[in-house]
């Protein structure tokens, strides 16, 4: 019983010290993540700093000091009172992006680096403001972002940080002043209304002036084409007329040189010669003529022709 007692007392020992020896293994292994440094110490002083990847450390000498955030990182500083130039007290709140660029410097350079970067933002932004007035101030919040972030960067370099941008988050100036402002706003969008109103007025204007312009252009263009056209067709009417009247005489011509032609053709004698100048005589007397002269050669043919005639009515 006692040698099952000490075989068991000592077996637990081995296990104690076992999980002692595996414990202190795994504390001297260190896995740096990513964006990350660790400051190292061995005996309380400054020894190395580790980056990213798997690192081991000699138990009970070297400690990790402090976990260093590379990243860029954002502090927004609560409003601070500040005088302008021409004596108005104004509150303005800030906005400070930094990066740790050396943790050495930062693990040792201040104690509180965050505090130490508000106060030296607030005296920053009284030395600046107190050179400006209220309307620079209001109107120049690019000048100031950029004479604060290069005061801040040379300030802050032995601390081993990078001041990156300061932005002025919010300018509040007294009650007073801002209903003023507010008064000021309100008139100036009165006035750009009254004057946009005034321009569109006066545009309006234009365009019923051009609208009728063109009407009356398009009109007149209408007319005159109208004209134009009246003209043409006239002048086509006429020209059509003619050609008809000339196709006319030219039909005419051509029946009568087709007639003498036939007639020298045919070679009719004397008598019906002057029988057909017998009829054509005959019809010149049915016109309005009051005097016709009549050949001898037709006069004896017609003395002829009313003797048959009378012979005939014996008969």
């Amino acid at each position: 019983m006692l040698v099952m007692t000490g075989i068991s007392v000592g077996s637990i020992v081995l296990i104690l010290f076992i999980v002692l020896l595996l414990l202190v293994i795994s504390s001297c292994i260190k896995i740096v993540p990513q964006a990350q440094a660790y400051v190292i110490e061995r005996l309380g002083g400054y020894q190395d700093t580790w980056s990213v990847g798997l690192h081991f450390k000699l138990p009970f000498i070297d400690r990790v000091a402090k976990k260093v955030i590379l990243k860029e990182q954002v502090v927004d500083f609560a409003p601070q009172p500040v005088i302008t130039k021409d004596n108005v007290t104004m509150r303005i709140d800030t906005v400070v992006f930094f990066q740790i660029t050396d943790s050495k410097l930062f693990a040792y350079g201040v104690e509180n680096p965050i505090m130490a970067i508000e106060n030296l933002t607030a005296t920053t932004l009284r030395n600046i403001i107190g050179e400006l007035e209220l309307d620079q101030t209001l109107t120049s919040r690019e000048i100031i972002n950029a004479k604060m972030r290069s005061s801040l960067d040379v300030a802050t370099d032995p601390w081993g940080i990078k001041v990156n941008r300061v932005e002025l988050k919010n300018i509040i100036p007294p009650a007073a002043i801002q209903d003023a402002m507010e008064k000021q706003m309100k008139a100036e969008r009165e006035r750009r209304e009254s004057i946009l109103r005034a321009e569109g007025e006066k545009k309006s204007t234009v365009l019923v002036a051009e609208g009728k312009k063109e009407s009356a252009i398009l009109e007149a263009e209408a007319e005159k084409e109208a004209a134009i056209l009246r003209a043409e067709a006239k002048k086509e009417a006429t020209i059509r007329e003619a050609e008809g009247q000339a196709e006319a005489i030219r039909a005419v011509q051509k029946a009568n040189a087709e007639g003498i032609a036939y007639i020298k053709e045919v070679a009719p004698d004397q008598a019906v010669l002057q029988i057909k100048s017998l009829e054509a005589f005959a019809k010149a007397a049915d016109g309005k003529a009051t005097k016709i002269i009549i050949p001898s050669e037709i006069q004896g043919l017609a003395g002829m022709v009313k003797a048959v005639t009378e012979a005939v009515k014996d008969n």
